[in-house]
């Protein structure tokens, strides 16, 4: 299957090329590299260059790469800032899925998956939320998603896709870019790795369920090849993808501080492992959000593989292995 990957040089975008190619499928991939890498990708997959907010430019990706199925990752992904730019937060993550989906359409591709967020879909929730609980996005980038997927229904239905929306976690791992607002385990290790203490916004017990960004990847996979039994045309199938497990960030940062160290340990250097320091709460921040996956194991025989402490620990290694 030709698959077409939007956001495919980034962080999870990356991970789920890397899983179609070893699956044996042909794989293209659409990113404005405004937080990518060529890098990322491994060679000879075709890379167009280009911003989903301009039709143009992704009509031309899809007409020359006429794709089977798009997996959407592209957005604007920091919560924060769609409290700053909510326009900005808008046009991304709205208009360019609409760009998307219409270069989708128009090309006859079947089966369109698309990176929702059930970190942010579902509000404040203290045990894990299945994807019957109503949607409650407290943030602009919630409500984008929670739009996203209602275009997406609406695309279903009216010409046929096969359509999935994957509710992320939050997710970490090896190439999360740490330079952003999102992202906290990659900013804490390379903070870390620098001997610089780790900020800590707020008091810092915000409970998040994180995922690994491999296992995620596998879901995608999953989800572009399901028989139509388990993800029919005409439809969207919304399934929540994450661990359950509640961690606050003031215990991540505990973990995260000695996979630092041992990273670094095992590439014959010694860090500093300075206590935390705390910063002010950021806006639109949840206190508590958890997601029950048990849909994704039924439908697509997807679970988590990769627990938070070995998890963290690869992601440690990939930086350390980085680290100047």
């Amino acid at each position: 299957m030709k698959i077409l990957v939007t956001g495919g040089a980034g962080f999870i975008g990356s991970h789920i090329v890397d899983s179609l190619l070893r699956e044996g499928h042909a794989v293209a991939v659409i990113d404005d590299l405004s937080s990518g890498s060529r890098d990322n990708l491994p060679a000879g997959v075709p890379l167009h260059v280009v911003d989903i907010v301009d039709p143009a430019a992704v009509a031309r990706a899809f007409a020359a790469e006429q794709p089977d199925a798009v997996c959407h990752q592209a957005a604007q992904m920091s919560v924060s800032r769609s409290v700053r730019e909510p326009l900005f937060d808008a046009q991304v993550n709205c208009i360019g899925l609409i760009n998307v989906l219409d270069s989708a359409v128009r090309t006859g591709c079947q089966r369109f998956v698309f990176a929702s967020s059930g970190g942010v879909l579902y509000g404040d929730v203290t045990t894990p939320a299945p994807e019957t609980t109503p949607a409650n996005p407290v943030s602009p980038y919630g409500i984008t998603k929670w739009v996203g997927e209602r275009y997406l229904a609406f695309y279903a239905a009216e010409h046929g896709l096969s359509a999935v929306a994957l509710r992320y976690s939050n997710v970490y791992g090896p190439r999360q870019n740490p330079h952003g607002e999102a992202g906290v385990v990659a900013i804490f290790c390379k903070k870390l790795l620098a001997g610089e203490p780790a900020t800590i916004n707020g008091d810092g017990h915000y409970v998040r369920d994180y995922v690994y960004g491999p296992d995620v990847a596998r879901a995608n996979v999953l989800a572009l090849v399901a028989a139509p039994s388990q993800c029919g045309p005409g439809s969207l199938t919304s399934l929540n993808i994450g661990t359950g497990l509640g961690t606050d960030v003031v215990d991540l940062e505990a973990l995260v501080r000695p996979a630092v160290a041992a990273a670094a340990t095992a590439r014959g250097r010694t860090v500093a492992s300075p206590a935390p320091l705390h910063g002010p709460a950021r806006p639109g921040d949840l206190r508590s959000n958890l997601v029950d996956a048990a849909r994704a194991a039924e439908i697509l025989g997807w679970t988590p593989q990769v627990p938070l402490a070995e998890g963290l620990a690869l992601t440690a290694a990939w930086f350390a292995d980085r680290a100047p």
